[in-house]
């Protein structure tokens, strides 16, 4: 699987760090897009095994890094949601730019709560999959919530994700209780797949639920039964995602 190195400015004006990854001939079908989950970063080992299925189908794919994480530029303290959506609106940009605008767009966890805010403002992605994604944006706040009264009273505080250390302020809090994703997801008007485990200890199960019932058809979903959050313990499940993926994807592909 061909990777490039590509470079584009995200939502501050800071360079962000992106690769794409496409198929050996270099004829592409379609391009796809994918957001990454809260803290994480491009490079986890299912997004890679997602990104080589999609490639060995032919799809050409862009994963970036949000601001402030991984190889892109900027502060993480600085971001919030809003940031992540501009993130993800640049990144479609700089694909319809440079090779061509995105027709599937995946989200993991945080991301793909972002993914479902944006989707209507790209008018080449047809079709939206989520995996372990919060229903709203307040749910992110559970992961820190021992440390909600020190920012609140100090402005910020720093917190342990995926066990690293990021400083949240106050910033990020005020903005996550100001989203309405519901209306985007009833008002979606694309294909809809929705990727969750039963076990998910992170983000559980009802969230999925309620993306379901809240979208309108077409949409679908499949249970990633034994899965974990970052789907990291077992390799069969990234790749049962991606085997599901390219068949779900070749329905909306060049329609």
């Amino acid at each position: 699987m061909p990777s490039e190195k590509v470079e584009f400015k995200g939502a501050f004006g800071d360079v962000l760090s992106a690769k794409i990854d496409y198929p050996d001939s270099g004829e592409v079908r379609s391009w796809v897009l994918f957001a990454h989950g809260f803290s994480i970063g491009k490079d986890l080992k299912p997004i890679r095994t997602i990104s080589k299925a999609l490639v060995e189908d032919g799809y050409g794919m862009l994963r970036f890094d949000f601001t402030g994480l991984g190889d892109s530029g900027g502060d993480f303290s600085d971001t919030n949601f809003t940031s992540n959506c501009n993130d993800i609106r640049a990144a479609a940009k700089f694909m319809d730019e440079n090779y061509s605008a995105p027709c599937i767009l995946i989200g993991h966890s945080f991301g793909g709560t972002a993914s479902l805010n944006v989707a209507h403002e790209i008018p080449s992605v047809k079709a939206i999959a989520t995996i372990g994604s919060p229903y709203d944006t307040k749910h992110i706040v559970h992961q820190f919530c021992d440390k909600i009264e020190k920012i609140h009273e100090e402005g910020e505080a720093k917190v342990m994700l995926a066990g690293r250390p990021f400083v949240i302020k106050e910033q990020f809090i005020d903005d996550v209780e100001n989203q309405n994703i519901a209306k985007e997801i009833e008002d979606l008007d694309r294909a809809l797949m929705v990727f969750h485990s039963p076990q998910d200890n992170v983000v559980s199960i009802e969230n999925a639920s309620r993306i379901y019932m809240t979208a309108r058809h077409p949409k679908s979903f499949v249970s990633l039964d034994g899965a974990d959050h970052l789907l990291l313990e077992n390799a069969k499940d990234a790749e049962y995602v991606a085997h599901v993926l390219t068949a779900w994807a070749e329905r909306y592909v060049n329609t």
